[in-house]
């Protein structure tokens, strides 16, 4: 938990840039103290208003970015601005070359296994065979978790990756943050592993920055998606209106 948080819809955002993100990482890994990472979109904020469960795991956690523009919007509109958006995959990328550079490993789980087999072969032949300790798909029952966990935390990796869809990347996470104690940084990663095989593809620079990526990911998979967006995104910006004028 840092000193520079803020407070929308019931849920706490750390005001960090993505370089003091990377710092504090980098610290909380130096001294072995495991930091529980989460990432927060227009979508997450949205299902934290009914999900109590999803709302203490994300509120729990040691680290909290914005993921989406959007919540960089929403907070300069409610004047608690953020400094930037953090991206989570855009995070993950920086801290795979940085385990890479320290020496450390990660291990990799959710997707498909074909899907996170070729991440794990894609980090190898761009770092090396030793950076990944372990990987496995996403697909378990409740009953598998501890085992699961336990195995990650014998594997040796430093870092985590979790790529499974919210909120059960989450309370995996939250749920079995002790026995995972010396796995040093945990952080879900939604569907970045799908973005890193080449399944999915991310959208222009222009449109990350224009706050249309949900846009273009939309278009790629609308049948899919087009709740989780259109429905989701309208849901928020009433609920940012609700507080502003609440407020006002």
């Amino acid at each position: 938990m840092t000193k520079n948080r803020i407070h929308i819809l019931n849920t706490f955002i750390d005001n960090l840039s993505m370089q003091e993100t990377l710092q504090l990482i980098q610290k909380s890994i130096a001294s072995k103290t495991q930091l529980h990472h989460v990432v927060v979109n227009a979508g997450k904020l949205v299902a934290m208003q009914k999900d109590q469960q999803l709302r203490e795991s994300v509120n729990s956690s040691n680290l909290i970015n914005a993921d989406g523009q959007a919540v960089v919007w929403a907070s300069r509109l409610l004047k608690k601005p953020l400094k930037q958006r953090v991206a989570g995959i855009d995070l993950m990328h920086k801290l795979v070359a940085m385990a890479h550079e320290n020496k450390q490993k990660i291990y990799l789980l959710g997707a498909k296994q074909k899907v996170v087999e070729k991440v794990a072969k894609t980090y190898a032949n761009q770092y090396s065979q030793e950076l990944v300790a372990g990987y496995r798909d996403g697909y378990f029952s409740p009953q598998q978790e501890v085992q699961i966990a336990t195995d990650i935390a014998q594997s040796g990796a430093q870092l985590l990756f979790v790529a499974i869809s919210s909120p059960m990347k989450e309370n995996f996470l939250y749920k079995h943050r002790d026995i995972l104690q010396g796995v040093h940084f945990i952080m879900g990663v939604g569907g970045s592993f799908d973005v890193v095989a080449g399944l999915t593809k991310r959208a222009p620079l222009w449109m990350q920055n224009a706050g249309l990526e949900w846009f273009y990911r939309f278009a790629q998979e609308p049948k899919r998606m087009w709740k989780r967006y259109l429905v989701g995104n309208t849901t928020f910006i009433y609920l940012v209106l609700k507080e502003k004028f609440k407020k006002a």
